[in-house]
């Protein structure tokens, strides 16, 4: 095959057959001197279940439903013993007494057991599920806590063990919003019960709520009067120097 030169020729050089050998020598070698990866194992459908899972077992109970719903999430440890350990939800399985919703609760916990063995990022299920309303209407938790529906509690579950596992994680408020929202909350109580002590001079019935108050906030539960905080869904929105503020999240109106 002939070829034909069109520039110029400047200078040449002999490539002898023992220099072409090196050169395919040489990445070989490199290769070698470079330091051996770990293998980064990634969620996938194809990963295989374990014969032994960890997780944790969550118990709901609703008044929506006469017996308690048991949740329990099995987590599969990826990359184990490395700096690439990751603990990832793998399935789900909930349980109860009730039969009435038996279909829906089974197709439910199939198909979150397949996206969490999709892979990628799945704690976008959380709020899917929570943004589920009941239209008969909804109810209030211990502390105050409103769930719109028995799935946005299930919801609330899976939020929950994904906080615990690291795969969620809380937006940590400052030591000074902390003090704050500890500030107007005493100031709130205080003035709810110098307003019942003034009603108590007229009232029987307003000294004693106002001897039931104390032992309210010391349970730990929010003034009577508090509304819901469409920001963390506890009702714990009270109106304080003409400003509703949340004395849970430390949500303003009035910023």
């Amino acid at each position: 095959m002939a070829i034909k030169i069109e520039k110029k020729i400047k200078g040449y050089n002999v490539v002898k057959p023992e220099d072409k050998a090196a050169p395919a020598a040489t990445p070989e070698k490199a290769k070698a001197a470079e330091p051996r990866q770990a293998e980064v194992i990634q969620m996938h459908e194809s990963l295989e279940r374990p014969e032994t899972l960890i997780g944790s077992t969550f118990k709901i109970k609703s008044p929506l439903f006469e017996h308690a719903l048991y949740v329990t999430i099995n987590d599969i440890v990826l990359n184990a013993g490395t700096k690439h350990e990751q603990r990832r939800p793998f399935e789900i399985f909930i349980n109860s007494k009730n039969m009435d919703h038996f279909q829906w609760i089974v197709a439910l916990t199939r198909i979150l057991s397949a996206v969490f063995r999709k892979g990628g990022d799945v704690t976008f299920i959380v709020e899917e599920l929570k943004a589920v309303f009941d239209p008969r209407g909804g109810y209030f938790k211990a502390g105050g806590v409103y769930m719109p529906s028995i799935v946005a509690e299930i919801g609330g579950v899976i939020e929950q063990h994904m906080k615990n596992i690291g795969l969620i994680h809380d937006p940590e408020m400052s030591d000074s919003q902390r003090a704050l929202i500890a500030e107007k909350r005493a100031a709130y109580e205080a003035a709810s019960a110098k307003k019942n002590s003034d009603a108590g001079t007229a009232s029987p019935v307003g000294a004693a709520s106002a001897a039931t108050a104390p032992a309210e906030s010391e349970a730990g539960s929010f003034p009577p009067g508090a509304t819901l905080c469409h920001k963390c869904n506890t009702q714990a929105l009270v109106l304080m120097d003409g400003c509703q503020t949340c004395l849970n999240c430390g949500y303003s109106k009035c910023g």
